[in-house]
């Protein structure tokens, strides 16, 4: 299965273990991923502040390069530039006369062919056979699935899964054999853009997301987004300093534990990249068993 590919500006940089990962694990499902063609940064967390427009023309630009390329859909792991992307393609279709005023800002035409889809959504794509036979070391851990703001909302234009409750994270990670609690925190923001201007803003709100995941008895938070990531692991000491507690629970991309799961190796999944270690145990299956999905 061929599927276009958007990185954006953290995969290739601060969240370059969350592209490693992506990457590793279309390869294990035989998805082969094309990368948009020159591509450029969305906007994400400015442009939308500054000059509408811009945070139109941005988005319109990669998304008429992959129309240009032939993809008629495009994977975009990062929840912001997801959002962005969709949210844009969503107005431009909406208003014809918006549509071609910034396709004379970006110099080429924008159609609206290509589709956007999110990292849970090429997830879901994996063949239930390979589920069957590609897991090899369940992930038997008791798991904390954080959405973030940007993966469900906005609701009416994302149509995607539950604004509140979501569960496509919590069902993938039943089928490598992990335990997501019930918790109070899935969608509530972790600080998002703020981890430099105001970090002890970002230090209270994560820091009441890692609290509850760990005082119910998760042993590690799943997500699906590399500014959740950055703020949820990088800013820890932050964090610790604000909650005067020291948590050791590591912050995994749901790429790298279904990775896990289906034994790639952890230095593939840039593991190693983590600030706060990544010391999750995963047994292998029995020899001569196979490890089922549920």
């Amino acid at each position: 299965m061929k599927i276009g590919f958007y990185p954006g500006c953290s995969l290739t940089g601060s969240s370059r273990e969350y592209s490693e990962s992506v990457k590793a694990l279309a390869d294990a499902v035989g998805f082969e991923l094309l990368e948009v063609p020159d591509w450029n940064c969305c906007g994400a967390t400015a442009a939308h502040n500054l000059n509408h427009e811009l945070s139109l023309a941005l988005p319109a630009r990669i998304l008429a390069a992959a129309e240009a390329a032939g993809m008629e859909e495009v994977v975009v792991p990062c929840a912001a530039c997801y959002s962005r992307l969709f949210v844009t393609r969503h107005e431009l279709l909406d208003n014809d006369d918006l549509k071609k005023k910034v396709s004379g800002i970006i110099g080429t035409e924008y159609k609206g062919t290509a589709r956007i889809i999110n990292i849970i959504e090429m997830i879901e794509r994996i063949p239930e056979e390979k589920w069957q036979t590609a897991i090899k070391a369940p992930f038997a851990h008791k798991v904390a699935c954080y959405y973030g703001c940007l993966l469900v909302r906005p609701h009416k234009i994302l149509n995607f899964d539950r604004p509140e409750d979501p569960q496509t994270m919590d069902a993938i990670m039943k089928k490598i054999g992990a335990d997501p609690i019930d918790w109070a925190f899935k969608v509530e923001c972790c600080g998002a853009g703020f981890s430099v201007s105001r970090t002890p803003t970002v230090a209270r709100l994560s820091g009441n997301i890692i609290n509850d995941a760990v005082e119910r008895g998760a042993q590690a938070i799943i997500v699906a987004c590399p500014m959740c990531h950055s703020n949820l692991d990088m800013r820890r000491s932050a964090i610790e300093k604000f909650t005067k507690k020291k948590y050791d629970i590591p912050v995994i991309y749901i790429t790298q534990a279904i990775g896990l799961a289906m034994g790639i190796d952890r230095k593939k999944l840039g593991l190693q990249r983590h600030r706060v270690p990544v010391n999750i145990p995963v047994e292998k299956a029995a020899p001569g068993t196979e490890a089922r999905a549920r």
